[in-house]
């Protein structure tokens, strides 16, 4: 033990540590000249991960000096497979350490007694990536509590600094290289500042910093209370996310949680509580959290916690009956609200009509004939499809020949924005200029995307179309060298992005192009697994597996008792326009459900692509929380923004049965553009499907 000397620089050292391990993780945990104690957190391989400053820290409002969670002595046992070591701390007296000293003639606090006591267990079971943190404190005072801190993990700290490969804190950030995570990349002030968010804006509740191929995280229960007196407001453990560590201004990255939380957005990111929390004698105080590495970066961490964790279940994911209810409800709005005689299928927003026939209605009519609302539905297919127009042929022959010669012409179209090194280029002016958000955006503020700078989806977008069009010619019997133009361009696309970590370029049209962005992760997750099933290699299907996963972050994988939005998903961590939309706040459900649906019509099956999660109850949950946004005008829960008109006919349920486009983490409350129900439809016939052939 002489030779172990602290890397932690930032502590008093007594001479005294002890070492607990289980040959996936080392815990060295050192004496300071006050007491028990910091601990280094090592991986197997010996890299120092990270830092635990403390068993606790609190700081009160009558005393500036933060009082430390210490213990005299620990004890450490071993308990069927596992080691706990267990502290009996109290709360450092700071008026001790003054008297006798020079400070004792003008300085007097009034605590002169440990204001906490309890006891802090640690356990590492045998052969886990994770350590289970335990603190059970009760108030020895009556005080005003600024803080509690416990467990605080300075990543990096005196070994990689504030270095990383990436940073996630689910549902709330995802920052790479050197970017400040809360900073003003993708967002201006104050939704820039989430460093300390309302715990509903969570995601998933594990924070993740990665360095060089090595991930630590810290886990919890969001909805489990944290501290609690009476019949006053319970807390729960409030998340803290820095890196780099603004918080403590360190060369490191920080997680952590602390007291009190916030109760709402008026009050997030409040690191020393405005105005304090009452702290009452006797009150008790619990955190449990869990301490997890494992090897890659944040992305898989998060992967990994979810595979241990499994996926929640929601009621009515294993019933077929659900489904065909959620069908025959979407069935009875087309037969009725969503149909006008004279415009098609549809709704009055933005006059969106069409007598094109969605696809859930032809399969729903034939699935359901004996449903109240098929004869209707019936009836109104025929219309649509007497108004479509039918051509005469021109011989198989000849059609397939028109059908080469019209997908050699659309590569060709495809493959004349490909630069040499194989990307494709962002042109805000030119072919990406669908609506004028970026344009507004760069004159009052700055560029969303500059132009001829490149990201994910911007070159696994061309990708699908291009493997799309090579597999369709091979199917045809084309030239080989038609087939290999398509498909040598979209690989070479994809190839161009294999270093990448972060899904970005989604939603283009409206956000920052590099921002975190859920639409991006499933177009690359689609576009690498139609390389795979088209080449053959591995390198395609590892990455397809990795694109899948990075879904995820995205998605709330937990709910608070009081707002329904389990699997709600997040588009992208940024707002529009800089200014005009929060991202972080607020749930979109269609661009999840748009990559299902695309992913079907491909015959993806991820849950045989991806075996180690269940990606069918994904799909269930994603539908099934769209299903929960669907209107009904009686509830009164949505409001129109840009398009405040819309209100009048909503009053009069002719949106009820469609889903919005966003839903309010805060609030509860639903607001934004409508979106067909189709696609709820759409996803709950391959669910069916999927259902049958498990």
């Amino acid at each position: 033990m002489d030779k172990i000397r602290p890397s932690y620089r930032k502590a008093s050292w007594s001479g005294e540590c002890f070492i607990q391990e289980n040959g996936q993780i080392k815990l060295v945990w050192y004496k300071r000249l006050s007491g028990w104690g910091f601990c280094e957190i090592y991986n197997g391989d010996g890299k120092l991960l990270a830092v635990l400053d403390h068993l606790g820290e609190a700081m009160v409002r009558d005393q500036e000096i933060p009082m430390r969670l210490e213990s005299e002595t620990y004890s450490m046992s071993r308990e069927e497979g596992r080691s706990v070591v267990s502290f009996d701390v109290k709360s450092m007296v700071v008026q001790k350490l003054l008297d006798g000293t020079s400070f004792a003639p003008w300085m007097h606090y009034p605590f002169t007694a440990p204001v906490f006591e309890g006891t802090v267990t640690v356990t590492l079971e045998d052969g886990s990536p994770e350590v289970l943190f335990s603190m059970r404190l009760k108030a020895r005072e009556n005080v005003y509590l600024r803080y509690l801190r416990a467990p605080w993990i300075k990543v990096g700290c005196d070994s990689f600094g504030a270095d990383k490969t990436d940073a996630i804190f689910p549902g709330i950030d995802w920052a790479t290289g050197r970017e400040w995570s809360s900073g003003n990349d993708w967002f201006r002030y104050p939704w820039s500042e989430k460093y300390a968010p309302y715990i509903n804006k969570v995601s998933i509740p594990c924070m993740v910093v990665s360095h060089d191929g090595d991930a630590i995280g810290l886990s919890w229960d969001p909805d489990r209370w944290a501290a609690r007196w009476f019949n006053y407001k319970e807390h729960v453990p409030q998340p803290v996310f820095a890196a780099p560590n603004f918080i403590d201004r360190d060369d490191n990255s920080l997680i952590g949680l602390m007291l009190p939380s916030a109760e709402g957005a008026k009050d997030e990111n409040q690191i020393y509580a405005e105005p304090p929390m009452e702290v009452h004698l006797d009150e008790q105080f619990r955190i449990d959290a869990n301490i997890i590495i494992c090897k890659g970066n944040s992305a898989d961490l998060i992967a990994s916690y979810v595979k241990r964790k499994g996926l929640p279940a929601v009621a009515g994911m294993e019933s077929a009956g659900t489904y065909e209810e959620i069908l025959k409800k979407i069935a009875f709005h087309f037969n009725s609200n969503l149909w006008d005689d004279e415009k098609g299928f549809g709704y009055p927003q933005k006059n969106a009509y069409s007598f094109g026939v969605p696809h859930c209605l032809r399969r729903f009519v034939k699935e359901f004939p004996d449903d109240p609302s098929a004869a209707g539905l019936r009836s109104k297919i025929a219309v649509c499809d007497g108004k479509s127009r039918s051509g005469g042929g021109a011989g198989k022959a000849r059609d397939i020949e028109a059908e080469i010669a019209s997908l050699t012409a659309r590569t060709r179209d495809v493959i004349k924005d490909q630069k040499e090194d194989g990307t494709f280029r962002f042109e805000p002016d030119g072919r990406h200029y669908a609506k004028d958000d970026f344009t507004v955006a760069r004159i009052f503020a700055e560029p969303m995307g500059a132009d001829g700078d490149t990201a994910l989806d911007m070159n696994t977008l061309p990708a699908i179309s291009l493997l799309g069009v090579a597999a369709r010619l091979r199917e045809l019997g084309a030239p080989e060298e038609a087939v290999s133009e398509a498909a040598d361009a979209a690989l070479r696309a994809l190839d161009a992005c294999m270093d990448l970590i972060r899904p970005e370029g989604g939603d283009f049209w409206e956000t920052p192009l590099h921002a975190a962005n859920l639409f991006a992760a499933g177009h690359a997750a689609i576009a690498f697994e139609l390389a795979h099933r088209f080449t053959g290699e591995r390198k395609y299907r590892e990455k397809a597996v990795y694109w899948i996963r990075t879904l995820l972050p995205f998605t709330h994988l937990w709910e608070p008792r009081d707002k329904k939005m389990i699997y709600n998903t997040k588009p992208c961590f940024c707002s529009s326009d800089w200014y005009f939309a929060n991202w972080v706040r607020d749930h979109v459900q269609w661009e999840v459900l748009a990559v299902f649906n695309q992913s079907a019509g491909a015959g993806i099956d991820w849950s045989r692509v991806d075996t180690e999660i269940d990606w069918l109850r994904y799909q269930q949950g994603i539908t099934l929380a769209a299903a929960r946004w669907m209107i009904d005008h009686k509830k009164e829960n949505w409001m129109p923004h840009n398009i405040p008109d819309t209100y009048a006919d909503y009053s009069e349920g002719a949106f009820d049965g469609c889903f919005p486009d966003t839903h309010n983490s805060v609030t509860g409350n639903y607001g934004g553009m409508f979106i067909s129900p189709s696609a709820i439809a759409d996803n709950l016939f391959t669910i069916l499907d999927l259902m049958k052939n498990k």
